[in-house]
């Protein structure tokens, strides 16, 4: 999971005449407040849990291990204790896995053998087959720049039939960037990482391919950038995969109140990759999500006006399996019910800032439009934590979490995010502490990312952040996601009332 963060600034912008789609969120009524029901502790008591789980379990959570399996009964038993009839829906996917050790290999000029899982990875879906060629960039950025290469079949004019694509990540997703460049004539397509990002990623073509595409780093991208200033590189890859059946299951309980015809999804993906406790990915978040639900019903029917739909996903390491399997299975009538998504995945990251998905697009780094709507939950936490004067960052909307499929059906979206595997940049270092130039969460997909592996004030602040949201859209006017009003003659001007201006917000 690979998130871009951006530093960002609330900007008032003017009036729009425009369709809009009014999302009201008065002010808290009277009664309890979430932000301060739930505590440290109550998250802290379910970390705890979860990493018995693993230590219990071989040292995971994963996906189709019996700590998975244990985390799922866990969550459940607390579920039925706050008052909930939880579900457990099991579903089955088809997962790409390769069949025998792939090979990336420069032939000249000079011989380098590149690892596997350290210099490159094989995208998710790519083709089988066995090519030795030339290199050929295409559309390189300006240095430092982050470019939108490869996202145009223009980008590949005269491109020589056979020779393999090298192309710098950005803007437009994988699957555009391998698109092209089979259409082009490609016989393999390298995609190397942007400026800042040295790292290797677990990037998806989304649905099987023909062409061999492997994924390499900042450095390796780089050198070959080099070597074709002077003469044309040669690599050799090698990629053999096959498509095994996978199962998982997701849990899905639904607040006693609220309008059944306006939903609001809050997700937190519950399953660690093998070898890890995961408890910033994502015990941090299952545990959050998971307090919130224990007590939310204390705000009483009056409070809740909208059904909250507490969810954790299965095989989100696995290529967000369990949302988009859920997302899937819902036919149209009930998907138009769902009024926004709430996605809560890492909060806890020790070198990590407060970070929130950027809904109104303002960043200009999100690789798809974010649906309309997406805007007024990103300022809903915005104004929550300027009440608080604690500052934010944006974090892109890159499709790397479970927000990922409900974006793609059109359903508003937003959340909080500590980080990943990036590196803090100096400005976050001078808001938030930390170091600069060292990843979000030095253990992320590692065995340390253990009890130990937590910023706990930090972790603190986002789970109020993610109270306070629950509570706010339970109890709020909402419309249906998709549902657009006539022109805005008014936005209102009691506190919390906004509208959403096309890509912008609008006080």
């Amino acid at each position: 999971m690979l998130r871009k963060f951006a530093l960002g600034a609330v900007v008032a912008l003017p009036v729009a005449l425009p369709p809009v789609t009014l999302v009201t969120v008065p002010p808290a009524a009277a009664g309890p407040d979430l932000a301060r029901s739930v505590t440290a502790k109550d998250v802290r008591r379910h970390l705890e849990s979860l990493q018995a789980i693993a230590e219990d379990n071989g040292g995971d959570r994963a996906m189709e291990r019996s700590g998975y399996d244990a985390s799922v009964r866990y969550v459940v038993g607390r579920l039925r204790k706050a008052g909930f009839t939880p579900a457990v829906r099991p579903f089955t996917f088809r997962r790409w896995e390769p069949r025998m050790p792939p090979v990336l290999t420069r032939v000249s000029p000079g011989e380098a053998a590149y690892q596997h899982g350290t210099d490159y990875a094989v995208i998710e879906h790519s083709g089988s087959g066995d090519v030795t060629a030339g290199v050929t960039p295409v559309d390189v950025p300006a240095d430092g720049g982050v470019g939108d290469a490869g996202c145009q079949a223009e980008d590949f004019a005269g491109f020589p039939r056979g020779n393999i694509a090298l192309v710098q990540r950005g803007t437009c997703n994988f699957v555009v960037k391998a698109d092209h460049a089979r259409a082009a004539g490609a016989s393999a397509v390298v995609i190397y990482n942007r400026p800042g990002q040295g790292g290797l990623v677990r990037p998806s073509l989304e649905a099987p391919r023909t062409l061999p595409a492997v994924f390499v780093t900042r450095e390796v991208g780089a050198d070959l950038l080099d070597a074709a200033r002077e003469e044309t590189p040669r690599l050799r890859i090698r990629t053999d995969s096959r498509y095994v059946r996978h199962r998982s299951s997701n849990i899905i309980a639904d607040t006693r109140w609220g309008r059944p015809d306006r939903v609001v999804v809050v997700g937190a993906h519950l399953d660690s990759v093998p070898g890890g406790a995961g408890v910033n990915d994502n015990g941090t978040g299952v545990a959050a999500v998971l307090a919130v639900a224990q007590k939310i019903h204390k705000l009483g029917s009056k409070q809740i006006r909208n059904r909250v739909r507490f969810a954790f996903w299965g095989a989100e390491e696995e290529g967000l399996r369990g949302s988009r399997a859920y997302v899937k299975s819902l036919p149209a009538a009930q998907r138009s019910k769902i009024a926004l998504n709430l996605n809560f995945d890492m909060l806890g990251s020790v070198n990590g800032v407060r970070g929130v998905y950027d809904g109104d697009g303002s960043t200009g780094s999100n690789g798809a439009k974010p649906p309309p709507g997406s805007g007024a939950i990103e300022k809903t936490f915005r104004d929550y934590y300027a009440r608080r004067r604690l500052p934010l960052v944006e974090t892109e909307f890159s499709g790397r979490s479970d927000y990922g499929p409900f974006i793609e059906a059109g359903i508003p979206a937003g959340g909080l995010f500590s980080g990943a595997e990036m590196k803090k940049t100096p400005e976050e270092a001078k808001l938030f502490g930390g170091r600069a130039g060292e990843p979000y969460d030095p253990c992320y997909h590692q065995g340390c990312d253990t009890i130990g592996n937590v910023h706990w004030k930090l972790l603190d602040t986002h789970v109020d952040g993610v109270a306070f949201a629950v509570q706010r859209f339970a109890g709020s006017t909402l419309p249906v996601n998709g549902e657009v009003r006539g022109r805005a003659r008014s936005l209102g001007t009691g506190p919390g009332s906004f509208a959403w201006v096309g890509d912008r917000r609008a006080r």
